[in-house]
């Protein structure tokens, strides 16, 4: 009898337990811990559907703090919770729910459909106006680097400072600006590392780049050059290369001084066989951009190209900036197509592929300072048909003269053209006072035509 009543008492501590435990489950299942949070409303102890009243009941309005200054305070809710948000709040009680009530304090950041998301822009600026603010006086970090230098490559350290870094304050404000206030610590900006995957890239690029060679062609010749001949300096950031290409000027300096003719006097055959060497006054020639050459060759390593061509480098001077004759090697650079002017004998030559298609008198600039025909080796700058040639008279009266045929060769105004006023065709008419021309080389009607038509753009003119 006593065995089943102790048998009667134990069924009854047994269902007694699991009514309470069931009992303790519902509540788990249906309440929110004691001590939780829905976006900083406390919801503990309450239904799903209770904690949604409460929180439609407190909408958010946000307060931006970095580190202890209100840097952004908004008046108008931005975070409402309504109906539509009832799954999301059902969500928060699943995410918290434990099998023995817990005191364990906790907040759950619910973003609700109604939020306006216009106000990040403007908050992030706010933060990132303190931050520089903060910043002033403040030492910058200097990032560990690659560099290229001295023929060799070498990583720079990197330099601590002590300036903050607005990296991931974005983030958390997009995570806790529904809770109401938030509180943004900044740290201080952490500089890229010598062992870092950016850094090792670097390196890597570099190393390629000095390892490589180029061969410059320059008219009919060749230079090979390697990296240290063209790059004094090289770094590789953010996918691009950047450089120092001093170290090509000696090189440049080396093949224009054999090679080059822009500013130099040239030795000239004339049209009766003797050898004359003409000034070097001129504007006809090319010459190699120091500048430009360093570009193309880096670029050239960088691209792992074989062989450049230096064309795409000369500069000329005058009309024709970008130099002329480069194409030619004959005849000291002169070529076989030309014009040649004669002073003392007052005759002009015109060759075509080394064969004199024109011989004819002409008249230069009066034998003074102010009107000489310029004396060197010059180019044909455009042609024009008919024309109108303007300037001054000695006494400083203006002219227009009409002409058919104008070839100029100067940036001063100096050209081939006919002269239908003119009435002495002497050869002694440039030594007579007025009895020449300002400097063009006039030439008969009768055959300023045909000298027209023989000439071409950027043709060499040669006058001694």
């Amino acid at each position: 009898m006593r065995n089943l009543s102790i048998k009667r008492l134990i069924i009854i501590i047994l269902c007694l337990l699991v009514l309470v435990v069931g009992c303790m489950t519902i509540h788990q299942h249906r309440h929110f811990n004691k001590n939780v949070s829905i976006d900083n409303v406390a919801v503990g102890g309450l239904t799903a559907e209770q904690a949604l009243k409460k929180l439609q009941n407190n909408p958010r309005s946000p307060k931006i703090y970095v580190n202890s200054d209100l840097v952004y305070a908004e008046k108008q809710p931005v975070a409402k919770f309504s109906k539509a948000d009832e799954q999301k709040v059902k969500n928060a009680l699943r995410s918290q729910y434990t099998f023995f009530p817990s005191a364990k304090s906790k907040n759950i950041l619910v973003k609700p459909q109604d939020f306006n998301q216009n106000v990040i822009p403007q908050i992030d600026q706010a933060v990132s106006r303190r931050v520089n603010e903060l910043n002033n006086g403040r030492k910058a970090p200097i990032d560990a680097y690659a560099v290229y230098e001295n023929g060799s490559v070498q990583v720079r350290p990197a330099v601590g400072g002590t300036q903050y870094s607005v990296d991931g304050l974005h983030e958390k404000l997009e995570k806790e600006i529904v809770s109401g206030t938030v509180r943004l610590k900044p740290i201080y900006k952490a500089p890229l590392s010598a062992n870092s995957k950016t850094v090792q890239n670097e390196k890597v690029k570099l190393e390629q780049l000095s390892k490589r060679t180029v061969t410059y062609q320059v008219q009919d010749k060749k230079y090979r050059l390697n990296c240290t001949d063209i790059v004094t300096r090289a770094t590789y950031q953010n996918g691009k290369y950047h450089f120092d290409t001093a170290a090509a000027n000696s090189k440049v300096d080396e093949i224009n001084n054999k090679q080059s003719t822009l500013g130099k006097s040239f030795e000239f055959k004339t049209h009766d066989g003797s050898v004359i060497k003409t000034t070097d006054a001129g504007s006809y020639g090319w010459k190699i951009s120091k500048k430009q050459a360093g570009e193309t060759l880096a670029n050239a390593l960088v691209d792992n190209k074989q062989t450049v061509n230096a064309k795409s480098d000369i500069y000329g001077k005058g009309y024709n900036q970008h130099g002329t004759g480069y194409n030619t090697t004959s005849n000291n650079g002169i070529g076989d197509t030309y014009a040649e002017v004669s002073i003392a004998d007052q005759h002009a030559w015109f060759y075509k592929d080394g064969k004199c298609v024109l011989s004819t008198d002409i008249v230069s600039g009066t034998n003074n300072k102010d009107n000489e025909t310029p004396k060197g080796v010059w180019y044909i700058m455009y042609q024009q048909t008919p024309s109108v040639l303007r300037g001054l008279n000695d006494d400083g009266s203006k002219y227009a003269s009409k002409v058919q045929y104008w070839s100029p060769f100067t940036d001063s105004g100096c050209g081939f053209h006919d002269a239908s006023w003119r009435h002495d065709w002497s050869k002694h008419a440039y030594m007579a006072k007025g009895g020449g021309s300002h400097g063009c080389i006039n030439m008969h009607p009768d055959v300023a035509g045909e000298a027209f038509h023989d000439l071409q753009k950027n043709e060499p003119v040669i006058i001694y």
